[in-house]
């Protein structure tokens, strides 16, 4: 296939670039600074510039765009930055697909949509929440709905938090659990809905090339964990206490509004798509998963 791939610098998009390439697909990714091969192309989704002859025989567009949603306190200008980096680029490239008659546009999400689910399991059927990431994943997905209407064939990629040995959340958590400083956040009955970077890029691929596969796909693993199942594999993986609780007011003083959403609340969501789909996952558990991020 060719395949143009939107966030290609960050954590998944660097994985999954090299992830096709091995696979030997064509890939061009869409950058924003200066190109530095014939493999890549600018563009400005702040600007609405993107240079639709990149998309010519193209098989499929990948847009994994969006800032990282812990990465700063939620002030009211983050927020925005937040939904815009997603919404802006996905109005771009949706109506780009759409007029260059892509067959497949694979849309990044977040299982952030379901809202705070408590211990009630959900899948692609159940209903968006309400916060803020849940509102901001639901426009977001609407961004998409130029390129349905063009004929894509659209899918959703709702993710879970990524453990990627490269780095992200889990690049943040070693440091500290390897100091002795892990702990349990909140109660700790919070889910905690996870995939390895392995099964993230296998399940993108895997939703490219089956047409049977459109609309919201959950991108977790198939044995979601609260945060205190996922302290004790943490530490029993990286050998080391992990005793400590850090208190749900604690975390809001200190973090703020993404700490209720982000960090205290969770989504115990499954991946019926894919598993009804017959795709395989290579890390079924927490363990696996933090054994072959961290080993």
């Amino acid at each position: 296939m060719r395949v143009v791939v939107a966030g290609s610098s960050g954590l998944i998009g660097t994985a999954l670039v090299s992830s096709l390439r091995s696979d030997n697909h064509d890939v061009v990714r869409l950058v924003r600074r200066p190109t530095t091969g014939p493999d890549e192309s600018r563009w400005d989704p702040n600007r609405d510039r993107l240079d639709t002859s990149v998309l010519h025989g193209a098989d499929a567009v990948v847009n994994l765009c969006g800032v990282g949603i812990g990465d700063k306190r939620w002030s009211g200008s983050y927020k925005q930055e937040i939904r815009d980096s997603r919404i802006s680029a996905t109005d771009v490239l949706a109506d780009a697909v759409a007029t260059a008659k892509i067959p497949v546009l694979a849309n990044a999400s977040a299982v952030g949509y379901y809202g705070d689910t408590g211990d009630r399991i959900v899948d692609e059927d159940s209903a968006a929440g309400t916060d803020f990431l849940a509102t901001t994943c639901r426009d977001w997905e609407l961004a998409t709905e130029p390129a349905g209407k063009g004929g894509a064939r659209v899918v959703n990629l709702r993710s879970g938090v990524v453990l990627s040995p490269h780095g992200g959340m889990l690049g943040r958590l070693r440091r500290i659990y390897s100091l002795g400083l892990g702990g349990r956040l909140g109660n700790g009955r919070q889910y905690f809905p996870w995939i390895s970077l392995e099964d993230e890029c296998n399940a993108i691929k895997f939703t490219l090339t089956n047409p049977s596969l459109s609309g919201p796909v959950n991108l977790t693993g198939p044995a979601p964990v609260t945060n205190a199942q996922f302290n004790d594999a943490m530490s029993r993986i990286m050998h080391r206490p992990a005793p400590w609780i850090v208190p749900g007011f604690a975390l809001e003083a200190l973090i703020g509004e993404f700490a209720k959403s982000g960090i205290l609340g969770g989504q115990r969501a499954i991946p019926s798509v894919l598993e009804n789909a017959g795709f395989t996952f290579r890390h079924n558990t927490i363990g696996e998963a933090l054994a072959a991020a961290l080993n």
